[in-house]
């Protein structure tokens, strides 16, 4: 068996392993982002629902992405189970694995527009929806050979496909939820809820930040000319650029230097270099960092006083940041590295590859907020309200859905007198 074969599946299984420790670090930046009494029901709703994805993924989302159909949808490859291991590209079901652990994140970024409020059933009627109505859809436009492919759409890694698309339901679902109690006053204003740990969050946010190389380094699919070192240095640039634009626009607009901010910069830097990693230079990179991690400081603030409840900022570090990313293509993709589609204006390529990102991004955010809007709108119908009660969100999640708290230790309990 030839050695590159056999290091190219090692390479993306190790990164693969990379990409699912992200949900752990989304676990940490989420808890550490809501109030304690719902910290516990955040832990176990990412992971049952990676759970289903990886289940409803093998079942029917990763034939609708890469199997024979039209350019709008795949149609075979349902029930996955290629075995073979032979080949000078990657192993079926190493591909399968790495596909998969995508369609996760995906998931898990759709899911913070449910935070605090949403009931335990809605995340799970609706991460079988989403897994095959709305991702596999968009990935196939892009990645799976779709009419976006055939327009040339530049997303190595998923800026567009997995960021944007989960924003958007995010998106969706906070409108259809409506903002958590006493988040906004009768006159307009807005009241800050605290998440109850930031140790948790800039934790998390170093986990996803390790987790990134898998994302987007593991998208070169092998190991023969070392390029992966490539896509990983500009990702790192990225990043730190991102946190620096952060602090110096939260710094200089509030003379304070708040942690929230900081992490939400980071991953700004993150989810914009996504999608040009690959066709980019450092230099660029560092802009398209920095620029992201100043857009998120002003996108969450423009949410809030639209009044849209977001509490983990998925919309502004992955909806807005995510469309950012895409469109950076059209301006600093190179010649050399543009494998995919043409080089950005700042190249000599004029808007064309602007304009298909544009095309991309619209198209593809589009679809899926109004997919998944109808999809929950049915449901709130359906199931009598995808929210909880006052009373069962006032004493928190983690007893209203799951029996108890994820730190019971802090909960007074009751003591038989007789044992005293």
């Amino acid at each position: 068996m030839d050695t590159i074969f056999l290091m190219n599946n090692v390479w993306v299984v190790i990164c693969t392993i990379l990409v699912l420790l992200m949900q752990g670090g989304f676990i940490l930046l989420e808890a550490g982002s809501v109030r304690m009494k719902n910290a516990g029901h955040i832990a176990s709703k990412t992971v049952f629902t990676v759970g289903i994805v990886s289940i409803i993924f093998w079942a029917f989302g990763y034939g609708l992405i890469y199997g024979e159909g039209n350019a709008f949808i795949g149609l075979s490859n349902f029930f996955y189970g290629d075995a073979t291991t032979m080949g000078k590209g990657l192993a079926g079901s190493t591909d399968f694995f790495f596909q998969l652990a995508f369609a996760a994140i995906a998931m898990t970024i759709a899911f913070g527009g449910f935070a605090e409020r949403a009931k335990l059933s809605a995340y799970v009627i609706f991460a079988v929806l989403f897994s095959i109505l709305i991702y596999p859809v968009v990935a196939h436009w892009i990645w799976g050979g779709g009419w976006l492919a055939d327009h040339g759409k530049q997303d190595f890694a998923g800026s567009t496909v997995v960021h944007l698309t989960g924003a958007m339901a995010a998106l969706a679902a906070t409108i259809i939820l409506k903002p958590r109690i006493g988040k906004y006053n009768k006159d307009g204003t807005s009241n800050e809820v605290t998440g109850h740990n930031q140790v948790f969050g800039a934790l998390g946010v170093l986990i996803l930040w390790i987790g990134w190389f898998g994302f987007n380094a593991g998208s070169t699919f092998g190991v023969a000319d070392a390029f992966f070192g490539y896509v990983a240095l500009n990702t790192q640039l990225a990043a730190g650029a991102g946190a620096i634009g952060a602090v110096l626009v939260v710094w200089t607009v509030t003379g304070k230097v708040d942690v929230p901010t900081t992490l939400n910069g980071t991953l700004a830097g993150l989810v914009a270099i996504t999608a040009s990693c690959a066709f980019v230079e450092p230099w660029a990179a560092i802009l398209i960092g920095l620029v992201g991690g100043l857009i998120v400081f002003f996108s969450i603030r423009f949410f809030d006083k639209a009044k849209i409840d977001d509490p983990i900022f998925a919309l502004s570090v992955h909806g807005v940041v995510g469309v950012w990313g895409t469109l950076s293509n059209g301006l600093f993709a190179t010649p050399q590295l543009a494998t995919v589609g043409q080089a950005g204006l700042f190249y000599g390529g004029g808007f064309t590859q602007l304009g298909v990102q544009t095309l991309g991004v619209v198209t593809s955010g589009l679809y899926a907020f109004v997919v998944a809007f109808i999809i929950l709108k049915v449901m709130d119908k359906v199931m009598g309200g995808l929210r909880v009660s006052k009373e069962e969100e006032i004493v928190g999640l983690d007893l209203s859905e799951h029996g108890g708290y994820g730190y019971p230790e802090n909960i007074p309990q009751s003591h038989d007198k007789s044992s005293a």
